[in-house]
């Protein structure tokens, strides 16, 4: 994948970049994977907004993609590679020798013609998805379930990749993209490999408009508010926050408050933290 750079011939052309989608083969979605996808704004049942920013974009559709990996040793072609409007990873349609169609998230290297398995017994190559017990030290994989047979729940976004340290009994130890190192049973399943897309990071969206495709509302500082609609709002001119810590439109801290319960089944798998001085 590469970036392409536009020239400045407007002011929202200037500095604007996006994908070239040299990798994408195909501009049409499988027929049979797709689901209608309802536009919620970012309202409840209720009708009331419970997640700000949200509402418009582009029409789309769900591709239904196969995150349990779990049909065991049966060959399949990667078919295609394609754009999801749902994710910042690349799709490839995967056809499968008896004639059963899916889509997996495409890692890099990934190619149309490709042979992949799952499976216990499937060999260590990009694509192929096993259990982390079979997966040896050293490994980088994606796509990893929390749960046995629960679908690959981390490592899904374009560029992420984590690595398999090693083994502690029925657990394995994986280094997570942010720097986490945690253990996961190795009855679960992950994908050998780096998400694709790499580059998806360094597009800038160079105007208001693009962010609006996206779905994605605009953003008021609570500093331009007044003081009944944001802690921060109020004063004459350009004030500071005034406070001991930045606060949300309802009071609560924010900006680098820890908010994980310490008292979670799941503390006890996590061996060292993001940025942990230990």
């Amino acid at each position: 994948m590469g970036i392409k750079v536009y020239k400045p011939t407007t002011n929202g052309r200037r500095n604007m970049t996006s994908s070239d989608y040299a990798e994408i083969t195909t501009s049409t979605p499988e027929k049979s994977l797709l689901a209608p996808l309802k536009s919620k704004a970012g309202r409840n049942n209720q009708g009331k907004i419970t997640v700000r920013h949200q509402g418009g974009g582009v029409k789309k559709k769900y591709r239904m993609i196969d995150f349990k990996r779990q049909h065991d040793d049966v060959e399949g072609r990667i078919a295609s590679i394609e754009y999801d409007p749902n994710r910042s990873a690349n799709i490839a349609l995967v056809i499968y020798k008896d004639g059963v169609k899916a889509y997996i998230i495409a890692p890099e290297g990934l190619e149309v013609g490709q042979i992949i398995v799952s499976g216990p017994e499937a060999d260590i190559k990009t694509g192929n998805a096993l259990p982390l017990a079979n997966i040896p030290a050293g490994t980088v994989i994606h796509n990893i379930e929390l749960n046995p047979g629960h679908g690959g729940q981390l490592v899904r976004s374009a560029g992420a990749s984590a690595q398999v340290l090693g083994s502690e009994g029925k657990y394995v130890l994986v280094r997570l993209q942010s720097g986490e190192t945690r253990m996961i049973l190795g009855t679960c399943r992950a994908t050998i490999g780096t998400v694709g897309n790499g580059q998806h990071s360094l597009i800038h969206l160079g105007k208001a408009g693009r962010t609006r495709y996206l779905g994605i509302r605009p953003t008021v500082r609570g500093s331009v508010m007044n003081p009944n609609d944001h802690p921060h709002g109020g004063g004459e001119g350009r004030q500071p926050v005034g406070r001991k810590s930045p606060m949300t439109p309802w009071g609560k801290p924010a900006l680098g408050l820890k908010t994980r319960n310490r008292k979670k089944s799941s503390e006890k798998l996590i061996i060292q933290r993001i940025n942990d001085k230990r």
